[in-house]
């Protein structure tokens, strides 16, 4: 199986399998809706961060598989991090979807799937909607807390 094979079998079984799908919908959870009036694309994110963790991210909306999958890889790569981590990762995944390099792809896990999202740069608002959602959250949580 080559690379893009590869690449391509992650970004659909996250889209047909996601990972921590569905909103709590409590108190406990921070809320943020983003959306991509161009294509259509409707995110919302939830997460949850204590002691400077984000413990809990869960996601839902409809749009593309670009999309909707990256949600999923997301949510799971940022679970468990710690908040000054996360925003690192969430850095690192604009560098690898505009075709930059990361400074820690490892970290990426499965996202490091979308760096062919550089060679089509339309759907690059796709892979990176749920992701400015979850910084958004993470940044108000921050201004919260001060």
């Amino acid at each position: 199986m080559d690379l893009t094979t590869l690449y391509r079998t992650v970004i659909m079984d996250n889209y047909k399998n996601p990972k921590n799908k569905g909103l709590k919908k409590t108190d406990k959870y921070h809320f943020v809706h983003l959306n991509n009036p161009s294509c259509g694309d409707d995110m919302n994110v939830e997460i949850y961060v204590n002691n400077g963790v984000v413990e809990e991210v869960y996601h839902d909306g409809k749009g593309c598989s670009i999309c909707c999958s990256s949600a999923s890889v997301m949510s799971d790569v940022l679970k468990g991090r710690r908040v000054e981590d996360a925003k690192a990762i969430i850095n690192d995944f604009y560098e690898l979807v505009k075709g930059e390099e990361p400074k820690d792809e490892e970290t990426l896990g499965e996202a490091i799937a979308y760096a062919g999202v550089r060679d089509f740069p339309a759907r690059i608002k796709c892979a990176t909607l749920a992701w400015k959602a979850v910084e958004q959250a993470i940044t108000e949580v921050e201004h919260e807390s001060k």
